[in-house]
């Protein structure tokens, strides 16, 4: 309000000023209107963050955008790819800072911890909300260490695109080869399985080896995927000084004397100044027509009716509209190059993100017409905050979320209110009056809602959406379960792969340890915590030896412990190799009863990963076995797979199956147990 106050001041002294002559005024009130347009819309959002009160209910067509203008998505790669310096890139011409943060000087906008400034890594999601050309963009930055795979994955849950950055000269540098390209493979394929769209930029297109054409065809054969080049690079390495657009046969050249790269110029390739780049994109536009018309029908029909003698006369919005499609259905990638670190193509990137991933009405989301409009969100992030407490990400599927309102937890069975509802922006949050369909924010005053909890208006509200679920499921010939699953569709947490004892400084600190270890673990999932039944020891186990020396660095710095953590320890998984065949018997008298039991059984690797063991029952057992036999053998085969016989660790990957189980009239389930149990272990040992 101190610029609204001084623009009013300045314009009652320019009044009194009579004297200045029509020339004068005229530029002055053109002045003024351009100063007023500017504090009214608010547009550069490195102001808004101290914004309060009536000053952002006045900003509601920025709020709450047409759902069409709305995009959701997230920046994934591999570690070092340069992610962060993208997104920073992104938000620096997009207005939303003033400067332009770098990664090593532990500036940027979106890792603001100080475990993050600190490494130079992405530790945890950061969501920012700004506008790009009439745009309202929400953005996700995902860390790119294995460590923090739940990350990324609970954001690709609730995202409608994705952009993947790749290091262009990732496949000719020798370092971590083979750790990059796991990790590429890892974030890749968990957006395969949210079915989440992407476009792929190619980063680095100015460091010292790298290479465009081994970029992409890395895209081809390692990822199985189909790249639609719609920008060819002007240069590699340090000859790299721009790229040129394919659909539009431009090129977009950025001055060297610039030091932020917004100063960049696009021309269009004519055959007197540039003939060799100008038959190098007419045959690469080509090839993209040819490639887009083989993927999709509609405009492989445009293209040989109108346009078959001369791919030149297609107009470019006629070719950008076929990629969105191709892009949504997920049967290609386009795919653009850059170099973020030195400013170029960061603008042609969002372009590309308004103009190819989808609004969030373009997602197909079954689940959505069983609530008919009204609210459905999903919980996906939680962070703590140590004045507001609990601040809980929402995803808003359908209907409209404010505050002072109840809400239900679905997957809590629980009914709670939201105080307040903030926009992300990073680690600064703005107070807003609402939010509509397809957003993003952030809620205060949820106590008990966790990540991957489905949100509606009230518990009526979920019954009836459930009764509409099941009459359809009912038509489809499908079950109760299935209509469940699109009711509370949450995120799936991974198994811990280290672990090791935590300890606080003293026995008076230990309810505080709990505490901060319960707050971390809501926040964190995949981070979990046990009590040794033996030593009373608390274990704590994460997915890597950094997530556990960030979550004790956390609990150091956050809670003001000074814990102490034992030696790290890998929580080994043990499976059998090859089909085995095996037959026990269990005989046994205890005081006057006789203990009988003979099994016979088969255990087999399993195709697809699994932790709990898959028991089948063979056609000559299955109509015989009483429950209480059934439970008893289970029983054994479990207890089997709690300790393998190579480490002691659990087995996993493992399908059993019953052929006979014999049974002496008068023996217990605990002697069934123990025959199976001991059977499955000899399989184990040959």
């Amino acid at each position: 309000m101190s610029n609204l106050r001084i623009f009013a001041v300045n314009r009652k002294k320019i009044s009194s000023l009579h004297y200045f002559n029509n020339m004068c005024s005229s530029k002055i009130r053109a002045s003024l209107k351009r100063v007023k347009l500017h504090v009214l819309l608010g547009r550069n959002y490195s102001s808004l963050p101290g914004l309060i009160g009536n000053d952002i209910k006045s900003l509601h067509s920025i709020i709450s955008p047409p759902i069409a203008k709305i995009r959701n998505i997230g920046i994934m790669a591999h570690i070092d790819a340069g992610k962060t310096t993208t997104t920073e890139r992104i938000l620096y011409y997009s207005g939303y800072t003033r400067s332009l943060g770098d990664v090593d000087d532990g500036d940027t906008v979106t890792d603001f911890m100080a475990q993050e400034r600190e490494r130079g890594i992405t530790i945890q999601s950061a969501a920012v909300t700004f506008d790009w050309k009439g745009y309202r963009i929400n953005l996700i930055d995902t860390p790119g260490h294995v460590d923090f795979t739940l990350e990324v994955e609970r954001c690709l849950r609730v995202l409608d695109g994705a952009v993947a950055v790749f290091d262009a000269s990732a496949g000719v540098e020798v370092k971590n080869i083979a750790k990059v390209k796991a990790q590429t493979l890892t974030v890749w394929r968990q957006a395969d399985k949210h079915k989440v769209p992407r476009i792929c930029f190619l980063n680095k297109m100015d460091k010292t080896g790298a290479s465009f054409n081994y970029a992409v065809e890395s895209i081809r054969e390692k990822l199985k995927a189909k790249p639609l080049l719609l920008q060819l690079p002007i240069g590699e390495g340090k000859a790299f000084k721009g790229v040129v657009d394919v659909v539009g046969k431009e090129k977009l050249l950025w001055n060297p004397n610039s030091d932020d790269g917004k100063d960049f110029e696009r021309k269009p390739l004519l055959e007197t100044r540039d003939p060799k780049l100008l038959k190098e994109t007419t045959e690469a536009r080509n090839a993209l027509i040819e490639q887009v018309a083989d993927l999709d029908d509609e405009f492989a029909d445009l293209v040989l009716g109108e346009f078959s003698e001369n791919f030149d006369l297609l107009p470019a919005e006629k070719l950008q509209t076929a990629i969105h499609r191709v892009t949504l259905a997920q049967t290609a990638v386009p795919v653009l190059c850059g170099s973020a670190l030195k400013n170029k193509g960061v603008q042609p990137l969002l372009d590309a993100v308004t103009l190819y991933l989808p609004s969030p009405e373009e997602r197909n989301c079954e689940f959505l017409q069983w609530y008919k409009g009204d609210l459905c969100a999903l919980a996906f992030k939680v962070l703590h905050d140590k004045q507001r407490g609990p601040l809980v990400f929402m995803r808003i599927y359908s209907g409209m979320l404010k505050p002072q309102t109840a809400i239900h937890n679905i997957n809590g069975n629980c009914t709670e209110r939201i105080s307040r509802l903030l926009l992300p922006f990073a680690d600064q949050h703005i107070e807003i009056p609402l939010l509509t369909a397809g957003n993003i924010a952030l809620t205060v005053g949820l106590k008990h809602t966790a990540t991957g909890d489905t949100v509606v208006s009230s518990e009526s509200s979920a019954l009836a959406a459930s009764r509409r679920a099941r009459r359809e499921g009912a038509k489809k010939q499908k079950g109760n379960s299935e209509a469940e699953r699109l009711l509370l569709a949450g995120v799936e947490i991974p198994e811990p792969v280290f672990f090791c004892t935590i300890e606080p400084p003293s026995m008076a600190k230990q309810p505080d340890l709990d505490h901060a270890l319960k707050c971390l673990q809501r926040e964190d999932p995949s981070l979990k915590v046990k009590l040794d039944p033996d030593s009373g020891q608390t274990i704590l186990c994460g997915m890597g030896e950094l997530h556990i020396e960030i979550i004790h660095d956390r609990i150091k710095r956050e809670y003001g412990l000074e814990t102490y953590l034992g030696p790290l320890q890998v929580a080994y998984r043990e499976a059998i190799l090859n089909s085995v065949h095996a037959t026990d018997t269990l005989d046994r008298t205890l005081g006057d009863k006789r203990h009988l039991v003979t099994v016979e059984l088969e255990a087999k690797p399993m195709e697809t990963s699994s932790l709990l063991p898959v028991i089948e029952y063979a056609a000559s057992v299955s109509g015989d076995l009483s429950q209480a036999s059934r439970e008893a053998f289970e029983n054994g085969v479990h207890s089997a797979c709690l300790q393998g016989p190579l480490l002691g660790s659990p087995v996993q990957d493992l399908a059993v199956t019953l052929h006979s189980l014999v049974i002496h009239p008068g023996t217990s389930t605990t002697m069934i147990s123990a025959c199976v149990s001991r059977c499955l272990q000899k399989v184990a040992l040959e």
